[in-house]
Order: structure tokens, then sequence, then C-alpha cells
């Protein structure tokens, strides 16, 4: 094998390899933005149709997105999109507040002018996204800003935890955006509690914080208890 036949290989393999973490991702993505709905049937053939590749690296994806929570895979019924009971949402908001709030009380005494820069940035960030109606985007900026509030407890396990929780609830938080229109309570709420981490004010930051996640818990599951 020539150098550049041995090149060309290694291209192709190191793409083999990728492609299952290409389709993860869109398919992650449609399933917290709605697109594809809970409970929903994921046929793999039809994936692979769709995606223009073998069921390999859809099977892949969806081991993936299983491992995350997202879809349930099934020998006797298949693989559908992960449907939560109202007491499962309940219980991963009231993780989030759990860890979240834990982290935040480590975090705010140890916040450096680049955390609170980062958070900053973020926030503006995620006020455009509001202002253009862009909820994926939104969804993800979410994400990243609460991360940036606690990056400075640096608690790498507790964070991956998170991580995991927060992926089952965004796109519970996403429908909360979209569907009951909260922007502007949320806008404010998250200007406060950097305020309040600037201030190194950790009892009122953790009030908020606890306070912020349980009303989107509670409005949440009123509002899906009424569409089932």
């Amino acid at each position: 094998m020539t150098k550049e036949s041995s090149q060309m290989a290694s291209k192709r393999i190191i793409s083999r390899q990728s492609l299952p973490d290409v389709i993860a991702d869109a398919l992650r993505e449609r399933i917290l933005s709605g697109d594809m709905a809970e409970g929903e049937t994921i046929r793999q053939e039809a994936l692979a149709t769709e995606y223009g590749v073998s069921r390999m690296p859809i099977r892949e994806a969806l081991k993936r997105l299983h491992d995350e929570g997202l879809v349930q895979l099934s020998n006797n019924r298949g693989t559908s999109v992960t449907k939560h009971s109202l007491r499962e949402i309940g219980e991963i908001f009231d993780l989030r507040i759990l860890i979240e709030v834990d982290l935040f009380r480590i975090s705010i005494p140890n916040m450096t002018e680049e955390d609170f820069a980062r958070c900053g940035k973020l926030l503006d960030e995620m006020e455009t996204s509001y202002d253009a109606d862009d909820v994926a985007n939104w969804g993800r900026l979410n994400y990243e800003y609460h991360a940036a509030l606690y990056a400075a407890a640096n608690r790498k396990l507790t964070n991956a935890l998170l991580r995991k929780v927060s992926l089952q609830s965004d796109r519970y938080v996403r429908m909360h955006l979209s569907v009951m229109r909260q922007r502007e309570t949320a806008k404010q709420e998250h200007r406060t509690l950097l305020d309040y981490a600037l201030n190194k004010n950790i009892d009122a930051g953790q009030k908020l914080l606890t306070s912020h996640i349980t009303r989107t818990k509670d409005q949440l599951l009123a509002f899906i208890a009424a569409q089932r």
C-alpha cells in the first residue's frame, strides 16, 4: 500500500467512526426540539434511508441516545423516544434542584472575573435567541449558562451527573419556553442569579435558583397533565 492510499484509508476509517456521532447529534436535537415526539416509534430502516447510511451507524447512534436516556431500546418492542411519566418528569427537576443549588453554593465564593464575563456573554447570547424566537439555540445556551454559573465549584463528577439530568429536562425546558411563553421571567431571573453571584449573596442565590427550577417544574407538570 502506498503512503497516499494509506492516508486515504485512514481518513475513511475516521469518517466511519464519526458517523454515529453526527447521527446521534442530529437525532438528539430532533428529540429535544420535539420534532420526534415522546413515545414515537423509531424505525431504523427509515432513518437509514433518510440519512443515506447503513443501519449500523443508526444502531450505534441509538445506543448512545439510549445511554443518555433519550430513547428506549427493547428486543420485543423495538425503539422509541423515551416517554416519562409525570412522576418521572417531576423527579428530573427535583434532581436538578438538588444538584444545581449545591453546585451554585460551592461555586459563588470561587467565581472569578473570567467566570462572570463568560456568564454575562452567555446571557447576552440567550437574550438574542429570545428575540429571534430561536428556541433550539436558547435551550443549548440555557444549559451552558447554568454550567458556567457552577464551573467554579470544580466538581467534575457532579457536573457529569448534571449533564445527563439536563439532557432529560432540556426538551421540557424548551416546551416551557415555546408553549408557555415564560421568557421575560426567565430573562430577569437569569440576570438576578448572576447579580447574586457577583455580590457573593449565596443564600439569595440558592433561594432564587430553587424557585426558578421549581416554577418551571410545576407549570410544566400542569401543562403536560392537561395535554395527556
